[in-house]
């Protein structure tokens, strides 16, 4: 295969830089990605899934990029990073039972927003070219194509990891028709470590590389909808949203660049600063819906997030709230949340 210039590639990583992404690299589309997609077939199969029913859709789609469905004629992905992780003090209202990406606001729309520009600034490279940016929600193997282009390699508890700064990383996607010089990918470097299969504090990462998403906190919190396994509830602690308790064990994580400085769109929202637990089981729907507005967090909608703080509550160890699980119990609608607040209590 013919390659274009390397200066192309330079160009569309410092473009890529410009734009706030922390890394970049580049991989051959030409080539399905069988090893990945068997793997997926298998966690599917398995119904690891979980909830979460849209990874089972489209799924011949997810073997390549070069398709209708995602760019046909595609020859190269332009995988890109961007870190999340903030240093803000911790201590801070809930901060800390909120996975750290979910902290500030809800980083879709100016993710989407810069890899737009960087698909457009691609396509213009040369007359007829096409790009198309990806983040989130077309049905492709993002962490497989990072992996495959050199960005990082995929962790034992199934994150990208970029060695010098770590796995707090968000990952997006340029495919497009441009043939452009691909970087090499990099070796799994884990060895012995297994610290992230040990932290799990649920047994979700049933082995390397093998997560069963049904038993997941980020999961449960975020997509399951409805009652929980009461068995989960003691386990998930006081998180009300996500988890990071495999990130925040992995070596990887405890260089300096794996955290940002304050100072971004990252920076957690002022709501969860200044909010308790005890203020927020106290919280009006209106008023909870309020501090959802542009947030990760309204993901599960207001009844998961009851759910969420209810279960935290009751694994918080603190007797004084007690009285507000009670207060909020006496307004749920809800059979199944009463439920949950009666055994809340009942483990303070």
């Amino acid at each position: 295969m013919h390659y274009l210039a390397f200066t192309m590639r330079d160009a569309i990583r410092a473009r890529a830089i410009e734009l706030g992404f922390d890394a970049v690299a580049v991989a051959r589309a030409d080539a399905p990605l069988d090893e990945a997609y068997a793997r997926y077939e298998a966690f599917i199969d398995a119904g690891m899934h979980g909830p979460m029913g849209y990874l089972a859709d489209h799924r011949d789609v997810r073997r390549s990029v070069s398709t209708p469905a995602i760019l046909d004629g595609a020859r190269s992905v332009i995988c890109v990073a961007r870190r999340y992780a903030n240093r803000t003090a911790s201590g801070q209202g809930v901060v800390d039972h909120i996975a750290r990406y979910a902290r500030g606001r809800d980083y879709h729309g100016f993710l989407r927003g810069s890899l737009r520009k960087l698909a457009d600034f691609v396509a213009s490279m040369k007359p007829g070219a096409q790009a198309r940016a990806l983040c989130d929600t077309a049905p492709v193997l993002e962490r497989a194509w990072a992996a495959r282009a050199g960005l990082g390699f995929i962790g034992k508890n199934g994150m990208l990891i970029l060695p010098g700064m770590g796995s707090y990383v968000l990952l997006g996607e340029v495919v497009t028709t441009l043939a452009i010089e691909p970087d090499r990918p990099q070796p799994q470097r884990c060895g012995a470590c297994d610290s992230c299969l040990k932290a799990c504090p649920t047994g979700a990462l049933v082995r390397a590389h093998i997560l069963d998403a049904r038993k997941c906190i980020s999961t449960l919190t975020i997509e399951q909808r409805g009652a929980w396994d009461p068995a989960f509830e003691s386990q998930v602690g006081p998180r009300i949203f996500g988890c990071d308790a495999c990130l925040e064990v992995c070596p990887f994580n405890a260089s300096p660049r794996a955290q940002i400085p304050e100072g971004s769109a990252f920076d957690p929202l002022a709501q969860w600063r200044q909010a308790s637990l005890a203020y927020l089981l106290a919280a009006t729907p209106d008023v909870l819906s309020g501090m959802l507005v542009g947030s990760p967090l309204r993901r599960p909608g207001i009844d998961g997030v009851l759910r969420n703080l209810i279960v935290a509550a009751g694994n918080s160890g603190d007797p004084g709230l007690r009285e507000g699980l009670g207060r909020l119990r006496g307004r749920l609608a809800d059979g199944w949340l009463r439920e949950a607040a009666d055994r809340a209590i009942g483990r303070l």
